[in-house]
């Protein structure tokens, strides 16, 4: 089994993981490009970066033959359409109940006919992909994931379509040439699906000029707004690019928080819970009329009342759900906590995103969910915030801190 690849970007680069990618200051990304303008950013301009210590054809190979892949961890494309699953898995073998494990032979075969191979949700799968998708994220304020598409030579996986995320192509191997055309509809939200003005976007692509057209070579980096129309065919190679999908926060999540707020307040009045008068029916004009009239001023004022921190707490589960935490080898930790001295050094665990519960002052929630936590522990926790610490400069015993680690909140460190 191969070793995932190592490597790093230039160290002439923007150390973020977000300028890394753009050859430019995340600042004027943010200006010009994000969620409006689609951008291009040749390997040249990127100090040749080709993105080798994040993935490879030897990755691929890695996941399909040595990885147990299951569904939906891949899926297989020809001709604009998504192959069923069952031409490209099978049943696991004796002890593996699983029937739905990847078929490298079977994918062998597909791949040779011209059928593409998209190995989804690599931000889970593969470690280097892990990590980048993790500092991305959190760069960007928004949750990520990332998936591989790998074509056959003079073979195109999907027709022109669009997404309801904005989109990082990172060119890894071969060539591709990408055409991107103005969206038909702006901004598209997750139930507004292309196939949904699938003629319009079939128009838009074979008929405007195109906003971009240009082959990626390995080290280019494409940057699609949600919306944007696009197409690719691999040239005369293999061709495997990275997707990073942005999944954006919007002002229509801000809407629907400021409707459920509005909407837990007003339940609290007992007119708002009342029955509607007898024998009326909520489709009736004539009915809801009245109520709409009654309530307007009590939505206004709702509305009015509330104020920035109360929908940021709402948030926060949501927030706190969009990834996992930073990985924590389990036995390797457990082992770490039995050995622990007063010269160990520990940490808290990475991505937690700490929360307190107001109603519950011993209580934080977690990425992991939520602990109910002694003073010592509290106090543990709160002094972990500052960094990293030595077991002698905690102010609690061992024995707190060992129970920390087992349950996943602390490392121990090298």
């Amino acid at each position: 089994m191969t070793t995932p690849p190592a490597g790093s970007a230039p160290a002439s680069q923007d150390r973020s993981t977000l300028g890394r990618l753009l050859a430019a200051a995340p600042a004027d990304f943010a200006e010009r490009s994000w969620g409006t303008t689609p951008r291009h950013v040749p390997a040249t301009d990127r100090a040749g970066d080709t993105f080798t210590d994040l993935f490879s054809l030897d990755a691929v190979d890695d996941l399909l033959t040595h990885r147990g892949l299951r569904t939906p961890f891949i899926r297989m494309a020809q001709d604009g359409t998504t192959l069923p699953e069952n031409r490209f898995t099978r049943g696991g073998g004796t002890g593996a109940g699983a029937s739905d494990q990847v078929d490298e032979d079977r994918v062998r075969s597909l791949f040779a006919g011209g059928a593409t191979i998209v190995l989804q949700g690599l931000h889970r799968t593969w470690p280097p992909i892990a990590e980048f998708a993790r500092e991305l994220g959190d760069e960007l304020g928004h949750p990520v994931q990332v998936n591989a598409y790998i074509t056959p030579p003079q073979n195109q996986g999907f027709s022109a379509h669009y997404d309801v995320h904005d989109v990082f192509v990172l060119q890894v191997h071969g060539t591709k040439h990408w055409t991107l055309h103005e969206p038909v509809v702006a901004h598209p939200l997750r139930d507004q699906p292309w196939d949904t003005v699938r003629e319009a976007v079939a128009h838009r692509a074979a008929q405007d000029a195109p906003l971009i057209d240009a082959v990626l070579a390995p080290g280019d980096v494409l940057y699609l707004p949600r919306g944007t129309i696009h197409a690719a065919a691999a040239q005369g190679e293999i061709s495997a690019h990275l997707t990073i999908g942005v999944h954006t926060w919007t002002p229509d999540h801000v809407t629907g928080a400021v409707l459920d707020a509005v909407r837990s307040r007003l339940r609290d009045q007992p007119t708002v819970r009342a029955n509607l008068p007898l024998g009326a029916r909520p489709d009736d004009a004539a009915v809801v009329g009245p109520t709409l009239e009654q309530l307007r001023g009590a939505l206004h004022e709702a509305i009015d009342s509330l104020d920035a921190e109360e929908l940021a707490r709402y948030f926060r589960p949501q927030v706190r759900v969009t990834r996992r935490p930073d990985p924590a080898p389990p036995l390797a930790q457990l082992a770490a906590a039995e050995g622990l001295g007063t010269a160990s050094t520990v940490a808290l665990r990475g991505g937690l995103e700490l929360g307190d519960d107001p109603a519950r002052p011993d209580r934080l929630h977690t990425r992991l969910g939520w602990f109910d936590l002694d003073e010592d522990a509290r106090a543990v926790v709160t002094a972990l915030q500052d960094g990293p610490r030595r077991l002698d400069a905690l102010p609690a015993p061992l024995t707190v801190v060992q129970d920390l680690v087992r349950r996943g909140l602390v490392e121990v460190q090298p």
